[in-house]
């Protein structure tokens, strides 16, 4: 499975970015999707992930209210809606895809740059 990205940018404090991540190959295959982020000098943090089966969403603590992700199967693109954006959110936003084709596999998209100033 390859994943390619698109969406990122800079946007002033409060505004919203919508993060695509369109997955081709053998998409049939991948359970789940999600995007990490990782800062400058801090730790790779998992924003929020969903199923493929039954589209349970995970958030982490951080962004729970202020982001949605969603995925639109037919399709092979999943987003991260982000709103109410917050200088912390800066980092590089990177989608995966986990699944299982003969044997597990864990995919990654090259990352793309989210910039919020204050």
């Amino acid at each position: 499975v390859q994943l390619e990205e698109s969406g990122g940018g800079t946007v002033q404090t409060g505004g919203s970015l919508r993060l695509s991540c369109v997955a081709s190959g053998s998409t049939s295959s991948i359970n789940a999707m999600g995007w990490y982020r990782q800062a400058p000098g801090k730790q790779r943090e998992l924003v929020a992930s969903i199923t493929s089966s039954s589209g349970t969403t995970n958030y982490a603590a951080s962004v729970k209210g202020r982001f949605t992700i969603s995925r639109d199967n037919a399709k092979n693109t999943m987003l991260l809606q982000m709103n109410s954006l917050k200088p912390e959110d800066t980092a590089v936003y990177s989608c995966y895809a986990e699944g299982y084709y003969y044997s597990h596999y864990l995919s990654w998209g090259q990352g793309t740059q989210v910039t919020v100033s204050s």
